[in-house]
């Protein structure tokens, strides 16, 4: 299953600058051609020449994107990959062809894109950062990115493209590294976020609430709890190729646990990077 590309504010002005040829010479994409993205993506209701405005390619797309932002995120998320694509096939990342789109544009997106964990290839391809070849203070960036996906509930934020591990498997195995420098971490999935809480001092269900009692540390005892439970909603045979729940989850409870890799997830990272010199 392809990951579609991400949606924030920032991807919605870069990529509406991709379009953009008002103080240019005319290139494609064409309205007509925005207008059959828009179509198949079920964004009708946000496009404003559905209400008669006139608007340039660029304003269009940018109101396209904030409604969907707001009302069909996933449609969104479609939209932004079919007018890549569409941008892509009428010559917009080769620099002799009359439709290119300009390098400083490409790399304001390109751009944005990494800050959400996504890489753009020199041809107009988008996909997911691969994290095997990060260490250090770039996976902790990456791995952020990652998070910031899951807290919006991005489902596809539970898994981590080019490791096979789960979000927060990828992280507590990051902690472990960073902080014990041990790079051989444990396979089972509550000892190894044990031990990444342990390594940043944050308090599991393992210690004695008589002794580790502050509303803090209980909170923080919950939060491992909630994501070893999370775990147990894992589609094993799936991760990697297709939905990463049991068929059991619904969509509703797989955002909810989604969202909650997130905080667990922000909450490693933030304590990782307190703890790291600056």
């Amino acid at each position: 299953m392809r990951t579609k590309p991400p949606l924030t504010d920032a991807i919605i002005y870069a990529l509406a600058r991709l379009v953009d040829d008002a103080q240019k010479e005319r290139r494609d994409p064409s309205h007509s051609d925005i207008e059959f993205c828009v179509t198949s993506s079920g964004l009708e209701r946000g496009d404003p020449k559905q209400s008669g405005q006139t608007v340039g390619k660029a304003k269009r797309v940018r109101l396209i994107l904030s409604w969907a932002i707001e009302n069909s995120f996933e449609g969104g998320r479609d939209f932004v990959d079919r007018l890549i694509a569409m941008v892509r096939s009428c010559g917009g990342f080769r620099p002799e062809s009359a439709h290119y789109v300009g390098s400083e544009e490409i790399q304001a997106f390109r751009d944005v894109l990494s800050a959400e964990g996504f890489i753009l290839s020199p041809d107009g391809h988008i996909q997911p950062a691969v994290l095997d070849s990060l260490v250090g203070t770039e996976l902790t960036e990456a791995l952020g990115a990652y998070v910031r996906r899951a807290q919006r509930g991005s489902e596809d934020a539970a898994l981590v493209v080019g490791t096979g591990k789960d979000l927060l498997e990828a992280i507590a195995a990051h902690v472990l590294v960073e902080v014990w420098n041990n790079n051989n971490p444990p396979h089972n999935f509550p000892t190894l976020l044990g031990q990444a809480f342990a390594a940043l001092d944050l308090k599991t269900s393992a210690d004695n609430p008589a002794t580790s009692g502050t509303p803090q540390q209980r909170l923080q005892r919950a939060l491992y709890e909630a994501a070893c439970a999370i775990n147990t909603l894992r589609n094993k045979q799936g991760t990697g190729h297709g939905h990463p729940w049991l068929p059991s989850v619904t969509s509703e409870e797989a955002r909810h646990a989604t969202q909650v890799m997130g905080i667990v997830g922000d909450l490693l990272l933030r304590k990782l990077q307190e703890r790291m010199p600056s």
